[in-house]
């Protein structure tokens, strides 16, 4: 069984060492796709992650390209503020990989629509200009999709 977070280009070493910790306790993969905005030594990551890293199942790519390429067999869902459907109003199964874009600019819009039947958004207030932190959007969804599942192999 294996879920995956996909982080496009991510800018903030918190946000990454947090989702990782979040990977680390529920066995879900992390994705990373160059370039990074920070070391992957940054002392605020490592302190994010804290000593959760060697529990992290972690890969890294130099485009979004290769981790479609590397696992044809995944069914990829985008979150985006942009997309129509909320993320609680799909079926997720094993082999899903989840895509968050960089914190500043989000994934790129020709992507989004290019699949929008897979775009998933988080329920927000309307007629505000800023949207949830990347680490708690991941934790949400990650959540949603290991509750659909009934929580494999976690206590």
């Amino acid at each position: 069984m294996a879920l995956n977070i996909v982080l496009v280009e991510p800018e903030i070493p918190h946000n990454t060492g947090s989702i990782a910790r979040t990977c680390a306790l529920t066995g879900t993969v992390l994705h990373l796709v160059r370039p990074l905005g920070f070391s992957i030594n940054d002392r605020h990551l490592k302190r994010a992650g804290l000593d959760y890293w060697p529990l992290v199942q972690l890969k890294y790519y130099d485009s979004l390209q290769e981790v479609f390429d590397n696992n044809p067999d995944g069914d990829f869902y985008f979150a985006t503020t942009k997309a129509e459907k909320n993320y609680a109003q799909f079926s997720y199964r094993d082999n899903s990989f989840f895509v968050f874009g960089k914190e500043t600019k989000g994934l790129p819009e020709s992507l989004v629509r290019d699949n929008i039947e897979t775009a998933i958004r988080i329920p927000m207030k309307k007629n505000i200009a800023r949207s949830l932190n990347l680490s708690n959007s991941a934790n949400i969804i990650i959540y949603e999709a290991l509750r659909q599942l009934d929580f494999p192999e976690l206590k």
